[in-house]
């Protein structure tokens, strides 16, 4: 007896709401009205998103469909380059599971990137990163875990995610914003279960605090 209550408890056998199945069925159905799944399949889950007790089960059941997104075409707006003499490196995927990973520096982001934390942390810096293209889509997920987008000053971000028993949102910026134009994009989508996704706008590396001021 003393054994099983010595056991960690787990978070994915706890019990869920209508209101999280609810919240899983306007993701199914968006994601026909896209043409992501038929209306077969669209039906098929459903009927498990309704019978599901524990967050355990829900997950699966629109997991690849977070990690999903329209193909945008490239843009021709300007976008960050690479430093002469400095190779960037491309990584169309960031994951962490119990473990932390860290993209940072110059490095290169293809159109489409997805991260996913569990029990872990993610950290994927752009504000010296190659882009692509002028529209990023990250589609980034946590469960009971974290990841973290850091943004420069002249990127504009929309933030798209379903949180349940978690956080998806974008946090105070530390700097102001200075968009324009040519200001590249980056579209995060996904969800976070029992956990956190969040996109901040940080001044460039190496800046002195006192010239931060207060945002």
């Amino acid at each position: 007896m003393g054994e099983i209550e010595n056991r960690p408890h787990d978070p994915s056998q706890m019990r869920i709401s209508d209101a999280d199945r609810q919240r899983v069925a306007d993701v199914l159905r968006d994601a026909a009205g896209e043409g992501r799944i038929d209306l077969d399949e669209l039906e098929e889950r459903l009927e498990l998103t309704w019978q599901a007790k524990t967050y355990g089960e829900l997950v699966p059941i629109t997991l690849d469909l977070q990690a999903a997104g329209p193909v945008t075409p490239p843009a021709t707006a300007p976008v960050p380059r690479t430093p002469p003499g400095l190779p960037a490196v491309g990584h169309n995927s960031s994951l962490a599971i119990m473990s932390e990973t860290k993209r940072q520096g110059v490095w290169a982001v293809p159109e489409h990137h997805s991260a996913f934390a569990m029990m872990g942390s993610v950290v994927i810096d752009l504000r010296q990163a190659q882009l692509s293209g002028a529209e990023t889509i990250i589609n980034a997920s946590a469960v009971m875990g974290e990841v973290k987008i850091i943004i420069p000053a002249h990127m504009h971000a929309v933030v798209d995610g379903t949180p349940i028993m978690g956080e998806y949102s974008q946090a105070k910026d530390k700097v102001p914003a200075e968009l324009g134009a040519d200001s590249p994009l980056v579209r995060v989508r996904g969800m976070a279960l029992m956990g956190s996704v969040t996109v901040q706008r940080l001044p460039a590396p190496g800046t002195p605090r006192k010239y931060l001021g207060t945002y």
